[in-house]
């Protein structure tokens, strides 16, 4: 009897453990590929993975999406690499909040060395104003990113300003006039943000051009943009992913609430001897 118990309690053990020895099989598999990865390139590699697949807590269903918690690790891993190294950022998510996603591209905008963006299967919203940061976006020919309108409570900003003109301002009550100013406002700094970072490849009237499609409601916001139609736009993308991404991608299998989305080497080590390239 004695021994029953015994074997009941391992089993008990046993299964308590398993998560915390599964999620550490995980952190390490991810950690070899991504030290693969930064080998074959010979660069820093950070990831900012969203999984949104049967993820749930009670039956409730939980969006991941960029956050300032994310901001600040993805900002610290660019601050901790060397300024002559190369950086790959492995993107995979619907977006998030402005103010995170601005700061991650500004950040990587202002790197020495090279940025690169890769995008195995979406960048959405503020991912996508991400990408238009680096100096090269790869893109799965599959891939998407997508437009950057602001949305305010929910709702798209340009359509709101919109509504307010056709109906007009004595038509429409005190608060869907500060929802309009608001949008208004955002349409404008997401705009000259955005025009701001695609200066970096293309000229002035360029870079308005764009930005006003991209910005502006043109589409809905979870129109896709396919890596032909981004190349359209100039944006300087290419269809040449290492496949080494998705093996990657499938060591983020459907997240528990704790789990990392940000992940990058902890040493410096897969960075000794790497030449200095510098793209601008």
């Amino acid at each position: 009897m004695d021994a029953i118990w015994s074997i009941l309690w391992l089993i008990v053990i046993f299964s308590a453990l398993s998560p915390a020895i599964h999620q550490r099989y995980l952190e390490a598999a991810r950690q070899s590929v991504i030290h693969q990865l930064e080998r074959k390139r010979r660069s820093r590699l950070i990831t900012l993975i969203h999984r949104q697949e049967n993820v749930s807590l009670l039956g409730v269903p939980i969006a991941r999406y960029i956050t300032m918690e994310d901001s600040e690790a993805v900002l610290t891993a660019i601050r901790s690499t060397p300024p002559n190294v190369p950086i790959d950022l492995v993107l995979h998510t619907p977006g998030g909040l402005v103010l995170a996603a601005e700061q991650i591209a500004r950040a990587l905008y202002n790197h020495p060395a090279k940025t690169t963006v890769i995008i195995p299967h979406y960048a959405m919203s503020g991912g996508t104003l991400i990408a238009l940061a680096a100096d090269e976006i790869i893109m799965d020919k599959h891939a998407v990113i997508g437009p950057l309108d602001p949305q305010i409570n929910n709702m798209p900003a340009a359509s709101i300003v919109r509504a307010v003109k056709e109906k007009g301002v004595q038509n429409v009550d005190d608060e869907t006039l500060i929802l309009a100013d608001i949008s208004e406002k955002a349409l404008e700094q997401v705009k000259n943000t955005v025009r701001d970072l695609l200066n970096k490849h293309m000229d002035d009237e360029k870079a308005e051009e764009v930005a006003d499609l991209l910005c502006q409601g043109h589409f809905t916001h979870d129109n896709p943009i396919f890596p032909e139609q981004a190349k359209a736009l100039n944006l300087n993308v290419n269809t040449n992913i290492p496949s080494e991404v998705f093996d990657l991608l499938m060591l983020y299998p459907q997240p528990g609430a704790s789990q990392r989305s940000v992940s990058y080497t902890r040493s410096d080590e897969s960075l000794d001897n790497v030449p200095t390239i510098r793209y601008k």
